[in-house]
């Protein structure tokens, strides 16, 4: 099997699987007047548990032993903090927070 057919076959069953797991809530539920008790549960508390993984997977590879010890993530992350509970918008915080690290990477902490 040549690269280009092995790349669509990828590209089309994964395509495929997101588009099941986005219609899959509508079909399972459809006629029911309300959402059930366990979907509501997941969706108030699985976007805290993806954030809380985000920030490990991100802080995972930083050495406080060597320079700059972590000093930009840690201002980045405080940046994001302090953004969110301020403005209470997640894009807004996001991209600040990488501007702000990019920044701190590439100029300040060289």
């Amino acid at each position: 099997m040549n690269n280009t057919l092995r790349s669509v076959l990828a590209v089309s069953v994964i395509a495929l699987v997101t588009a099941l797991l986005r219609f899959l809530p509508f079909v399972l539920f459809r006629g029911k007047k309300e959402t059930p008790a366990v979907i509501t549960r997941l969706g108030q508390v699985l976007p805290y548990a993806v954030i809380c993984m985000l920030v490990v997977f991100c802080l995972k590879d930083v050495s406080f032993s060597v320079w700059p010890h972590g000093l930009p993530e840690l201002i980045s992350c405080a940046m994001v903090t302090a953004l969110h509970f301020w403005k209470h918008n997640t894009l807004l915080s996001i991209i600040a927070g990488t501007v702000c690290y990019m920044i701190l990477i590439q100029s300040v902490f060289i």
